[in-house]
């Protein structure tokens, strides 16, 4: 059994040390505080359970309840009382108790009411976790205060409003395109129905045809039942096609077919089957550069890019660092059970001025490593990656590039240079690699080692 950690208070030491005795028997961990001036020591603890006499020498047991709930408002406290006082069970419960104990009380009892209490706080912090993996939030929720990211919420607003069948979403890898995407369905009247998503590049061809359109029994070998596919089981919901550019061109065309009938068939089938769906796809590719190189269907693109979305890059937001760092601690402390208030000034600085080419992927990562490491209240320099606190930015001097004064890592060098040459070539690669005096090849080679570093 994971360690629990129970703090005890209680002024009566017969009582006390029968519950440490019985708890520690049941094999949890026990702290026994004597009176309330001792209670306090432990509140910034990570307890998992609080025991709480009402009636304390030094101390009103319903108000240690307040104090408590202002540190951690989710730490279940049981409370236990000699007086037979419905008001005070009452009000104890009105200020959050999670259950009361009426001494004297038989131990075996006692342990009953610890393990329901802690599996119904188990079960909501689950409950809290699916819903936070879901997505279970509209675009309101979703952080950003810049110019940029208005405008996205905007149209997102208006998408999920209307009755649009299709939304192309574009952006850099990172930027949060499949988290809009599922905003969008949840703003939506549609939000009671599936969002399915799946990525494109993931699976070869004949897969991603039937995980798309499902396949009849006997289709193809080992095709042992009949499976539905993803469009069939969106219906009435939303299907979110991620890396729609890495789609292959057999695929592409199905797809198109799809799109202008709303209806399809199994493979290996002969029924159509009409389904009502909101396509929502997503790429970080350059479109025009996939078209022109016949490896993008013009016609699919544009029967996609009905409405389009375009995803700003960190570098394009840079006044949504903050907010987003604040909202990232916020959701690590609870998934953590920390108490983490912030940032220290320099490491403020450091990632307001980091270019953040992963983009909210890699500030999400860069956030949920510093609150793993962090032993304090406040994020440290320190807590942060290597790359984040070499933020400097790289200035050409008179004898060619100037090394920053607290120095720079060559792998940050590489990849700054990378994302300036594709972003003043708008995402060429052959003239970005022309700039970096490197062939296209290696150009791409780079491009996914600074992938696969960020991921």
């Amino acid at each position: 059994m994971e360690e629990i950690e129970i703090l005890i208070i209680e002024d009566e030491h017969m009582i006390g040390r029968s519950l440490q005795r019985k708890l520690e028997k049941e094999g949890y961990h026990t702290i026994w505080a004597r009176e309330g001036a001792e209670a306090r020591e432990h509140f910034t603890r990570l307890l998992d359970l609080v025991l709480l006499d009402i009636n304390l020498p030094d101390a009103n047991g319903l108000d240690l309840l307040a104090e408590i709930h202002e540190l951690d408002r989710d730490l279940p406290v049981i409370m236990m009382t000699g007086v037979r006082s419905v008001e005070s069970v009452v009000e104890a419960m009105k200020r959050g108790a999670t259950d009361y104990l009426t001494k004297p009380f038989n131990l075996d009892e006692v342990i009953l009411t610890i393990k329901k209490t802690l599996e119904i706080t188990e079960l909501r912090r689950e409950v809290r976790t699916l819903r936070a993996n879901r997505g279970d939030q509209g675009l309101d929720q979703v952080v950003g205060e810049s110019d940029a990211m208005l405008e996205v919420l905007e149209i997102g607003r208006t998408v999920a409003e209307s009755e649009a069948e299709t939304l192309l979403i574009l952006g850099e890898s990172g930027t949060g395109k499949n988290l809009l995407a599922r905003a969008i369905h949840n703003q939506s009247g549609r939000s009671g129905k599936p969002f399915m998503e799946i990525t494109c590049s993931a699976l070869p061809e004949p897969l991603l045809e039937s995980e798309l359109f499902g396949h009849e029994r006997g289709a193809f070998t080992n095709a042992h039942t009949m499976k539905k596919g993803l469009c069939e089981l969106a219906h009435r919901g939303t299907l979110f096609l991620d890396e729609i550019g890495d789609m292959p061109l057999g695929l592409q065309a199905k797809l198109l077919g799809f799109l202008e009938s709303r209806s399809l068939r199994r493979v290996g089938g002969t029924r159509r089957i009409d389904v009502d769906v909101r396509i929502i796809a997503a790429t970080n590719r350059n479109m025009d550069d996939m078209i022109r190189d016949n490896r993008f269907r013009e016609d699919l693109y544009y029967r996609l890019n009905v409405i389009e979305i375009t995803m700003p890059s960190m570098r394009e937001r840079p006044e949504d660092v903050m907010p987003m760092v604040r909202y990232f601690i916020d959701h690590f402390n609870r998934k953590f059970n920390k108490r983490v208030q912030g940032l220290e000034k320099d490491a403020e600085t450091a990632l307001k001025e980091y270019h953040w080419p992963g983009n909210v992927r890699e500030l999400r990562n860069a956030v949920e490593r510093a609150m793993i490491l962090t032993r304090k209240d406040r994020l440290t320099l320190n807590d942060f990656p290597m790359r984040t606190r070499q933020a400097a930015p790289i200035t050409e001097g008179e004898h060619g590039i100037t090394l920053p004064p607290r120095g720079i890592s060559l792998d940050f060098v590489s990849r700054e240079l990378v994302r300036q040459a594709l972003e003043r070539t708008k995402g060429n690669q052959t003239k970005a690699a022309k700039l970096l005096h490197i062939s296209r090849d290696q150009l791409r080679y780079r491009m996914k080692q600074d992938q696969h570093e960020l991921d």
